[in-house]
């Protein structure tokens, strides 16, 4: 259920090292987008990443499974950020009634390392609004859906506003049954803020086209798992990965918590701040059989 509660105002998500990951032929595309070197474009005057320019090259459609025939490693991780909330609706639209913005349709597949599409994969998506801020009360623009049975996914929303430090970007949790949660971020390519922005990564650019008054954006998210068909979805969603533990917390000794699956007993009265997550330190928290 969608909320018209005020929405808090956004904040950086913070610096972060770059992630490292081998560089396939659609890295080096999608870097070579984002530097503003010449790449081949398709008909309608949009960036041809991998998928697109197989089709165009070959003069035929690709089938409707995707297939990685270029080396591509798994999909890069990127931080949470602040403004993650779990128990996310179940919808496939996350635009409240009368919500400004520009229409955006996101679509795309979900595969494992061997090519293979997943099925059941939940997604988990949130992102500012057209004014740049995450609405911290309620859940407008945050929802989360599942893979269908050839591993496809759409995703109903806007182009999200822009705020003090970032790119224009999305956020989501990919995971596929029973595997661990994949933490990243969708970028829009041409944004005069990629250049500046800590944590734009090219290698997490979608393909982003004009589609009447709104625009179409395709992504394909490769899990660094086997592919093949999941026996059930992950339901119900995954907590984020700090469990019960949160920053800006006072704890005290005897406190218990959770953190990315495991329990911690705290050891020393203290208030929690990043960097300080149970695993990093073990003077103030005992992980606990």
């Amino acid at each position: 259920m969608t909320s018209d509660t005020p929405t808090s105002p956004a904040a950086p998500d913070g610096p972060g090292p770059a992630p490292e990951h081998g560089v396939s032929r659609k890295t080096l595309l999608r870097a070579a987008v984002a530097a503003g070197a010449a790449v081949p474009l398709i008909a309608t005057g949009s960036i041809a990443l991998a998928r697109d320019a197989a089709r165009t090259s070959a003069g035929r459609t690709l089938p409707p499974t995707p297939f990685c025939d270029d080396g591509d490693d798994p999909t890069p991780d990127q931080m949470e950020g602040p403004y993650f909330k779990p128990n996310s609706p179940l919808r496939t639209d996350l635009v409240p009634a009368g919500a400004p913005g520009t229409r955006l349709t996101v679509s795309g597949y979900v595969f494992g390392r061997n090519c293979v599409p997943l099925s059941g994969v939940l997604l988990d998506f949130w992102q500012a609004d057209d004014a740049g801020a995450y609405d911290m009360a309620g859940y407008r623009f945050r929802g989360h859906q599942f893979t269908g049975a050839t591993g496809a996914f759409t995703l109903r929303t806007i182009v999200p506003g822009l705020y003090p430090g970032r790119t224009r970007h999305i956020h989501v949790k990919a995971q596929a049954p029973g595997e661990p949660v994949l933490t990243t971020q969708l970028y829009f390519p041409g944004e005069p803020r990629n250049s500046t922005d800590a944590l734009f990564d090219p290698a997490l650019l979608m393909n982003v086209r004009g589609a009447g008054g709104g625009k179409e954006a395709t992504f394909d998210f490769v899990l660094d798992v086997d592919g093949g068909p999941g026996p059930d979805p992950t339901d119900p969603p995954t907590e984020p990965p700090g469990g019960t533990w949160t920053t800006g917390r006072a704890y005290t000794a005897g406190d218990r918590v959770t953190y990315g699956g495991s329990a911690y007993l705290c050891l020393q009265a203290h208030t929690s701040m990043a960097g300080w997550e149970p695993p990093h330190v073990p003077a103030l928290w005992r992980r606990e059989p």
